[in-house]
């Protein structure tokens, strides 16, 4: 969460530097919306052009990127929602939820596409009007290319999970553009009819590798998935280096949208008094939040030598 402050003055990211996370994130949300829109309409007129079935992918793949980066518009502002009384851990599971009906859209999408270059393989269809197919794409790439770079930049500076499966599938598309250029010339340059269906097949391969990686890491986080290893044992470094604190255990983490959440155990002296313990733990709390900023940490603190009446990670619920 620290990435904003990486980059020099002359670095594109400067004009946003100085936004909050939720800025950025709300600008990231509009401008897929915008960029989706606008492709959808050009991709459409050359499709009635050219009669390609790989460009019927584009635009499908675009129709339902503007529905995706919608309901991602909508999602991220609940997702920045404060907590309130009915929800004392924030909203932000709404980004994961996003991220996996952005991952239904995209099947369904791989799925009418990979349909459609099989029967075009049966019943080969004409591609025409290359050069305004090409044209199209390469116009589209472009704009794809600017819009995937800034949503990396946000979801790198905000940890937007929601915005990176945003940028995940864009990034889907600029391939799926080059392979539509690729398609579009080889049927009416080289006359080689059989490269359309055969890359609208392969990119509807692709796009179900892409709905893999997008609803595994929305299912980890709903699932409250810990956080990496390496930022586990940060935590728990971080801890130790005070000195009083004689162990750490019981470390449970998750994320949800942009808040992440801490817990842990700390053994300490059972002669300390409960106003010295506290003071050990909000030390180790402030350590903490020093190495995860924004972070929720909750400890608790154990007497050293003390039997504990919770049950600890990983024993039976009964």
């Amino acid at each position: 969460m620290t990435g904003a402050h990486d980059h020099g003055s002359h670095d594109h990211s400067g004009l946003f530097r100085a936004a909050p996370p939720s800025r950025l994130m709300r600008i990231a949300t509009i401008a897929a919306v915008a960029c989706a829109f606008s492709l959808v309409a050009i991709k459409a007129v050359a499709y009635a052009m050219t009669n390609s079935v790989a460009m019927l992918s584009s635009v499908a793949d675009s129709a339902l990127d503007l529905l995706a980066s919608g309901l991602n518009f909508f999602a991220v502002r609940h997702a920045l929602m404060p907590a309130d009384e009915g929800h004392t851990f924030g909203h932000g599971k709404a980004e994961p939820l996003s991220a996996l009906a952005q991952a239904a859209f995209v099947a369904g999408s791989a799925v009418l596409l990979i349909a459609e270059s099989i029967t075009r393989f049966g019943n080969p269809i004409q591609v025409e009007r290359g050069d305004v197919g090409i044209g199209v794409m390469a116009i589209a790439t472009v704009v794809t290319v600017a819009l995937v770079t800034f949503q990396k930049y946000v979801a790198r500076t905000t940890g937007s999970q929601a915005i990176g499966a945003d940028a995940l599938h864009y990034t889907g598309d600029i391939l799926m553009n080059l392979s539509v250029i690729a398609a579009i010339y080889c049927s009416t340059s080289l006359g080689i009819g059989w490269a359309d269906p055969v890359f609208g097949l392969g990119i509807g391969i692709f796009l179900f590798v892409s709905v893999y990686r997008i609803g595994r890491d929305a299912i980890g986080s709903l699932m409250d998935q810990e956080l990496p290893d390496a930022d586990r044992a940060r935590v728990v470094g971080v801890a130790r280096r005070h000195p009083k604190v004689r162990d750490v255990h019981e470390l449970r983490t998750r994320t949800s949208g942009l808040n992440t959440f801490i817990q842990m155990h700390l053994v300490l002296d059972n002669t300390l008094t409960l106003l010295e313990a506290h003071r050990i733990a909000d030390d180790v709390e402030k350590a903490v939040m020093a190495e995860f900023p924004g972070a929720d940490v909750m400890i608790h603190q154990d007497p050293e030598g003390v039997v504990e009446l919770h049950k600890p990670v990983g024993s039976p619920l009964h």
